[in-house]
Order: structure tokens, then sequence, then C-alpha cells
């Protein structure tokens, strides 16, 4: 990881990840309370690739019971269960990460994109495994559909995602979501809290005291 100017702290996601939903609120809380001079990069980090295959009966319950003990440790948070038993669920999430990287290099709308995914996964019951959802979520966010359903299918966005990956794994990280803070040539992988943004936020100030 090349040295940067100014400190940046890396947030690292998948639009398909139960934990990154609850996470949203309290990331949010962080990102406002952030000093000034830390550089914010959000990457996808490719939960899963791509596959037509049904997903497997036991990773369906093991999926469901996650969802179930993320509304208990994180209150507040919504699924929908409809999906499983309205839709064909298949383990890949690359499609639902080329759509942000779509709508950040169209419009720089990642994040909404990302928002648009997981309202739609969670709360609509839509498969976002399927280019007609996602091709959906971009006309929620105001993209041309046209020109989306377009590149998202394009080469030059699945290189844009291997790359992504790659600088993913370059910080180190495997598991979603995830906080690493670069101060200098040190990265740090930053404690996650999903109910409150304070003690991300000192953990992150006293790194930067550190420097």
């Amino acid at each position: 990881m090349t040295e940067k100017a100014d400190p940046t702290l890396f947030y690292v996601h998948d639009p398909m990840c139960s934990w990154c939903w609850g996470f949203r609120p309290v990331w949010q809380k962080l990102q406002q309370a952030l000093p000034d001079s830390v550089q914010l990069i959000s990457y996808v980090g490719g939960l899963a690739a791509d596959s037509d295959e049904p997903m497997a009966e036991a990773l369906q319950r093991d999926i469901q019971g996650a969802w179930r003990r993320i509304e208990q440790v994180i209150p507040g948070t919504r699924f929908n269960f409809d999906f499983w038993a309205q839709q064909t669920p298949r383990r890949s999430t690359y499609p639902a990460c080329r759509s942000v990287i779509t709508a950040r290099e169209m419009a720089d709308r990642a994040d909404q994109m990302t928002h648009a995914i997981q309202q739609a996964y969670y709360l609509q019951a839509k498969n976002p495994s399927d280019l007609d959802t996602l091709v959906e979520a971009a006309a929620s966010i105001g993209l041309d559909t046209d020109h989306f359903r377009r590149q998202i299918q394009s080469s030059e966005i699945e290189q844009a995602l291997q790359a992504e990956l790659a600088t993913v794994r370059e910080l180190g990280v495997y598991s979603f979501p995830s906080l690493v803070l670069q101060s200098g040539e040190a990265l740090h992988n930053i404690q996650l809290d999903y109910n409150h943004a304070n003690s991300m936020l000192a953990e992150i100030e006293r790194q930067l005291g550190r420097h």
C-alpha cells in the first residue's frame, strides 16, 4: 500500500453483506464525526463470486440465522424474511459489487447504489444477484438505466472490480464490514462497534495521535 499524505480511513463492505446493512446507521454517524484531515475511501469486498447455482439449503438456514442474530445485536435493524420463500437465492454478490462501481463511475453515487441494493434485498425481498433488480436500483437513484445495463456488463467494470478486490486483499481485509486506518505507512484495523460510533472515533483519534 503506497503512503498517502493524509490519513485515510478505508471502509470495505459488500452491498449484500447483512452485517454491513446493520452497520450502516452507525457508519453514517462515524463519517459525520471524522476529523476533516481524514480522507475516506470506500471499497466493495466481493463476498461471493458469480454463480447461477441455487444456494444450498444449509447455507440459506445459516444466513437466516445471521439475520435473526443481527436483529438482536443491532436493535432497529429489519429484514424481510419473505425473501427466502419468494426468491431463488444464489451465493453471488459480484453483480451487486459491479453495480456499486458502475454507479460510482457514472455519477459518483456508490453509496446511494449500495443503499438502494440493501433496501431492495433486506426490506423488499428482491434478489440483487439478478441484473433486473440492480437495474431497478439504478433507476431509483436516477441513473440512466440503458447506460447502466451496458456498463455493468462491460469488461471495464469487470477489470475495475478485480482491481478493487486486489486492493482490498492488499489491505489485509477478508471480512465485511471492515475499517482500516492508514496513517503514514502504517495500517490499523479499527475495532467495529455496531451500536456506537464514539468508540471507533476514539480509536481513530488515538492512532492519529501516535503519528
